[in-house]
């Protein structure tokens, strides 16, 4: 591990800067960076072939065998130590596990006209929800999500964690204007419904496809589904009203998935 440093005031302008990019949207998309918590995210970072910038540590790191294994993969990365009340600051576990690591946020490689089984999320807002959904696009191989300007931002810490290092399998295109996706994507968009009598079994899942899925309260706005070659819903059988909608999408996902093998 290279010489590292200690950090013990909030006033530190490193800390500072690490603060702003745990808490806010806007300093993550300027500087194109963010936080990764844990060292599940981190082996998944190094397992797709990226380095992170910096690690971050409490006193407690050293003694866990999965973390000082990770400081060895990354033994020319510069690490800092906080104190346990700053690092608490940074991670949102109520138990923090003593491992941060600052990444640049990956650039996304795949256009819409390329993408082969895309997914395209409309105004998803909870982070949990998109989380797992990204997580459940990554296993079930799809190589494009789009988000529309009303989606949480993708790599805040809790989507982060809820997609369980699923980004780094996928291509992941923030603030998309979703009509255009539609566009140039060339093959076919199938949006869910609600209303739609067609049932999702039924459908062709085979060639080049993308999923729209819309938001959690409203569904798939009208324009979106007007803008789609075919509407599909997923049948229930039990006295609920609709699935949560990353269930939703993870039963769309692995329906293609089984076609598609």
């Amino acid at each position: 591990m290279p010489a590292s440093k200690r950090i013990t005031s909030r006033d530190n302008p490193f800390f500072k800067s690490l603060l702003k990019l745990a808490e806010s949207s806007r300093a993550r998309r300027d500087t194109g960076q963010t936080l990764l918590d844990g060292p599940h995210l981190l082996h998944a970072f190094l397992d797709s072939g990226q380095r992170p910038l910096h690690l971050l540590l409490n006193d407690s790191a050293l003694h866990d065998a999965e973390i000082t294994g990770l400081l060895t993969r990354c033994a020319d990365i510069p690490c800092t130590f906080l104190d346990d009340t700053l690092f608490a600051r940074l991670s949102e576990l109520k138990t923090p596990n003593g491992l941060l690591a600052l990444i640049t946020i990956p650039q996304t490689s795949t256009v819409a006209a390329h993408s082969q089984f895309a997914l395209l999320l409309e105004d998803i807002q909870d982070p949990g929800n998109l989380g797992s959904i990204l997580r459940s696009a990554a296993a079930a191989g799809c190589d494009a999500v789009f988000l529309s300007h009303g989606c949480a931002d993708a790599w805040s810490p809790k989507v982060l964690r809820a997609g369980m290092g699923g980004h780094f399998g996928l291509s992941i295109h923030e603030q998309a204007d979703l009509i255009d996706i539609t566009r140039e994507f060339t093959g076919k968009i199938l949006a869910a419904s609600l209303q739609a009598e067609r049932p999702l079994y039924i459908c062709n899942l085979r060639g080049k496809i993308g999923f729209a899925i819309g938001n959690e309260g409203a569904g798939l706005s009208q324009a979106m589904q007007d803008a789609a070659q075919e509407r599909f819903s997923i049948p229930m059988s039990g006295r609920v009203e609709s699935l949560n909608v990353a269930a939703a999408a993870a039963v769309c996902l692995f329906e293609a998935l089984r076609q598609r093998l």
